[in-house]
């Protein structure tokens, strides 16, 4: 029965052999019953042959995997190499030529310089005069400073000074470097920037001016050139700060000068009506005429009581007595008037002259409003010269301490940075541009 299993197990098979006769049932249970004894370790158990595959594979050949290799490469890879070449191998290696043989030497002069004031206190050292900090006032300055040197009107000093297009003129093929002609003051003021360069320090208040130019002698009378400039600016802002402090104390002065001029002039006035000094010192005079008047007519009161004791009415004596003290009393009744209530010159018919008591009113308020006037004046004064003394402290200076220096050696343009600048600005923007293709590709 074994040597029946091994035939049969052995047996070939027919690509034809019909699966349902008998024949093929025997073959498929004997088959079985064969995996079952190998399972459980015979040794009986006969090798199963595996089933031979249809389909076997080939080997792949050189020129099949070129070919392959040429159907899936695409016209996408062509037209991204291609971009490669024409937007960043050929400017880039124009760019580096431009540089190397067409671009033009620049020449730099610089020059530091800082904006001071007198006040504050003194340093130490000289280094410290230039680096010690300075005051907000001094700081906002150096921004209008800095403002001024890059502004259309120094632009324009400059090309009356220089003419700009003659110093900047094309340096042979050098067109990108080299100003046009017959431009427009903004296209100046953008490419003076580009050749005027303006570094200012916070901490220590320095400003450093840099110019770039195609001769080394016109950067030097450039920069020299903007040195003069930021030193007359800063000169008319210092003065028209202290004209601004000094203004308004000497309006105050003019004020005050003009009312003490218009007080003295009233009481001037005063003075030529009433023919008197100070009508205080008349009062006085008046007071000491009338105690002067009452002592006469006492006495001859005293005088006329004995004459009438010894002689009768009819006397001369007696009559001239009694004409005596009437006058006396006219007179005593006129001083008091004019003391009082009553005009100076009533008897002789002046009605304009006011008592002593309103004339020492009158005077006494001229006399208040001169001296008010006069006070407010010398305070005037006082606070013009302390304005000036402030004014004169606070004054702002150009403190140049390293003059424009002459260039020797060109440093402009940097040609190996520039080019490689180019190379990383162009693979940037491509590199950006097809990684955003193939987003846009994944996506879709």
């Amino acid at each position: 029965m074994a040597v029946s299993k091994d035939a049969a197990v052995n047996r070939p098979k027919t690509a034809h052999a019909d699966e349902n006769t008998p024949a093929a049932k025997g073959d498929a249970k004997s088959k079985g019953i064969a995996i079952l004894e190998g399972l459980l370790g015979r040794e009986s158990a006969p090798v199963i042959p595996l089933p031979e595959r249809r389909n076997k594979i080939k080997p792949v050949r050189k020129s099949d995997w070129k070919a392959r290799w040429l159907k899936n490469l695409r016209w996408r890879h062509a037209i991204i190499s291609a971009s490669f070449v024409g937007l960043v191998a050929v400017p880039a290696t124009l760019a580096s030529l431009y540089m190397a043989f067409i671009a033009a030497d620049q020449y730099h002069s610089s020059t530091s310089f800082a904006v001071r004031s007198i006040e504050g206190g003194v340093s130490s050292d000289i280094l410290g005069m230039f680096t010690q900090a300075s005051g907000g006032s001094t700081v906002s300055d150096s921004y209008i400073l800095m403002d001024y040197i890059l502004s259309e009107r120094m632009v324009a000093a400059a090309d009356r000074k220089f003419n700009l297009e003659d110093v900047y003129a094309t340096r042979g093929l050098d067109f990108f470097y080299g100003i046009g002609s017959d431009l427009p003051i903004e296209d100046k003021l953008a490419y003076w920037r580009d050749m005027v360069n303006v570094n200012f320090d916070h901490a220590s208040s320095i400003m450093e001016v840099t110019v770039k130019a195609f001769d080394p002698r016109k950067s030097q009378e450039i920069a020299q050139f903007i040195a003069d400039q930021s030193d007359s600016l800063v000169n008319s802002l210092s003065l028209s700060a202290r004209n601004d402090v000094l203004r308004a104390a000497q309006d105050e002065v003019l004020a005050g000068e003009a009312r003490l001029s218009k007080a003295r002039v009233a009481l001037r006035e005063y003075r030529d009506k009433s023919q008197e000094i100070s009508p205080e010192e008349g009062a006085k005079l008046a007071v000491q005429l009338i105690g002067s008047l009452e002592q006469q007519l006492t006495q001859l009161n005293a005088d006329l009581a004995t004459a009438k004791s010894q002689m009768s009415d009819d006397t001369p004596r007696i009559r001239v007595l009694k004409t005596r003290i009437e006058s006396l009393e006219q007179q005593l009744a006129v001083e008091r008037q004019r003391l009082g209530t009553g005009e100076r010159t009533s008897a002789a018919g002046d009605h304009n002259s006011p008592d002593v008591a309103g004339r020492i009113a009158q005077f006494e308020e001229l006399e208040t409003e001169r001296e008010f006037a006069e006070r407010a004046y010398t305070a005037a004064l006082a606070a013009l010269e302390k304005a000036r003394i402030e004014a004169n402290n606070r004054q702002r200076y150009l403190a140049l301490f390293i003059e424009p220096t002459l260039s020797e050696l060109a440093q402009y343009p940097t040609r190996l940075v520039n080019a490689l600048l180019v190379i990383l600005g162009l693979l940037f923007a491509w590199g950006v541009g097809v990684m955003s293709y193939y987003n846009i590709r994944d996506r879709a």
